[in-house]
């Protein structure tokens, strides 16, 4: 695979004014009880690779420094973004999986948990975000691009995964950056 790097120039991010705001919406670490709900969320996305019940407790337990939970005002746990730092480049906080419920959707969630992460992890050095994306997941695309912008800052895609890196069915998976 020939590697391909391309790099946005940040821009002003678009009017929010048609979202309605999810301001009812909290945000907090994951706790141990949250793994079966965020493996309900993941799965019923249809969209995500659905890892087992086992490592959403376990991510719920080792990573939830590194992770989020966007709960209802019963604390139930309706969205979550599972990331964690690179061994390599601990300034790099790697997200694996953002997952918000269908009937949350559409209300900012997804990019607010996100913010809230890189907000938290700011004071312990995390200036950079990684995510892997397949190319026809544009709503994930959009979702990261929309972060770097409000953020002022680059997204850069490079090539990282090729379909025969995996060993079932598994489309290309790019690398995108957040930060320099």
């Amino acid at each position: 695979m020939t590697p391909v790097t391309e790099r946005s120039t940040p821009t002003p991010a678009p009017a929010e004014s048609n979202l309605r705001s999810p301001a009812e919406l909290q945000f907090r670490t994951p706790r141990i009880a949250d793994g079966i709900r965020m493996w309900e969320i993941a799965r019923d996305s249809r969209v995500l690779d659905v890892n087992s019940g086992y490592a959403y407790v376990l991510w719920c337990r080792d990573y939830s420094a590194t992770s989020v939970v966007a709960t209802d005002e019963f604390d139930r746990p309706v969205g979550f973004v599972t990331g964690y730092r690179r061994p390599e480049s601990p300034a790099t906080l790697f997200v694996w999986q953002v997952a918000v419920d269908a009937d949350q959707r559409g209300r900012g969630a997804a990019g607010r948990m996100l913010h809230t992460l890189l907000d938290r992890l700011r004071p312990c050095g995390v200036t950079r975000l990684e995510t892997t994306i397949s190319p026809d997941n544009t709503a994930s695309i959009a979702l990261f691009t929309a972060v770097a912008q409000q953020r002022g800052t680059h997204i850069t895609r490079t090539d990282l995964f090729a379909p025969d890196d995996f060993p079932d069915s598994h489309l290309a998976e790019d690398l995108y950056t957040i930060g320099d």
